[in-house]
């Protein structure tokens, strides 16, 4: 069966290898070669990542023989199309490899929100004294309360990790999941209006889609109490700017962003001036030696594929309406 991929040529470096080049080349006995070839009518499974282009119908033409697209990546919100959906293709995502080191990178930024370590990370010319800060009721995680916005495959995970600190309670606003299912991972499933004058961390999960656009607004963030944390490493689209900008500099709310909107802001935002608010350039997803954890997945769902099985991470076109 043959086997092509599609991906910048520094992203499949970055994602393979010299062990997973070798398990790749073992799995097909045919050259595995990018769809940059003129002739390219032969492709049965179709190994993209970051860089693949849209999969329209004029490409899907040249591959007739089309029957898998295994993604090595999170979301294939740009990847498929109206065409490739009709054509009954499987599409697989590694979108649970990608949430690994998003939870991980989520659940370090609630902890030091905790002991406020972002704030005095920007303010290092400001001295201040341990017995000073010892006996502040804005610090420490005993008895604190964190709300989980979007119980998606990465906020499922951060629940997972806050049970393990002591007495944290953990509140989730998804409108599309069951109590029952939040109540079984350790959780409580709540209104988004009635979660935010509760919680001391409001950590942000949910897709980018038309409904979400500022989810996260004025109102929302007004009725957060003094000293909590917003955390997105979700989609810079889902919370208001301008809003929190306004909440942050009076020193009332503090923020730690991995997403903005724009993706990266300007160099002139003024949210880049605030000591209450720490920027990261969009780096909780896989990076580095993480991306290889991308690799294994597509990896396993091209194994399963070639010996005729069905792959666990299958993506419908259904799918499209709640994640992005």
């Amino acid at each position: 069966m043959s086997v092509r991929t599609a991906m910048n040529s520094e992203v499949f470096a970055l994602l393979f290898d010299s062990a997973r080049l070798e398990r790749l080349r073992a799995l097909t006995p045919t050259p595995v070669r990018q769809i940059d070839d003129d002739d390219i009518a032969d492709t049965e499974i179709l190994l993209t990542s970051w860089g693949a282009p849209r999969l329209d119908a004029a490409l899907l033409d040249r591959m007739p023989r089309l029957r898998a697209v295994v993604h090595a990546a999170g979301s294939v919100q740009g990847l498929v199309s109206d065409e490739l959906w009709e054509r009954d293709i499987i599409v697989t995502s590694a979108a649970d490899a990608n949430a690994v080191p998003v939870a991980e990178y989520t659940f370090a930024s609630i902890i030091l929100s905790f002991k406020r370590a972002f704030v005095h990370i920007r303010t290092p010319s400001e001295v201040r004294a341990w017995g000073d800060l010892v006996a502040s009721s804005q610090y420490g995680s005993v008895g604190r309360t964190v709300g989980i916005v979007g119980f998606s495959r990465i906020g499922r995970r951060v629940v997972q990790m806050l049970r393990q600190l002591d007495d944290v309670r953990i509140l989730v606003a998804d409108p599309f999941v069951s109590p029952e299912s939040v109540l079984a991972a350790g959780a409580e499933l709540v209104p988004l209006e009635a979660m935010l004058g509760q919680v001391d961390v409001l950590s942000l999960h949910a897709p980018a889609l038309p409904e979400t656009h500022h989810m996260i607004g004025r109102s929302q963030l007004a009725a957060l109490r003094d000293g909590a944390t917003v955390i997105n490493t979700a989609r810079g689209w889902i919370l208001d700017h301008d809003a929190l900008f306004g909440e942050c500099a009076t020193g009332r709310l503090d923020a730690v962003l991995d997403v903005t909107d724009p993706d990266p802001l300007p160099a002139d935002s003024l949210l880049r001036e605030l000591p209450n608010v720490a920027l990261t350039p969009h780096i909780a997803g896989s990076m580095g030696t993480e991306a290889r954890r991308l690799a294994d997945s597509a990896l396993d769902d091209v194994e399963t594929l070639l010996r005729g099985g069905s792959p666990s991470q299958v993506i419908i076109r259904r799918d499209m309406e709640l994640s992005a």
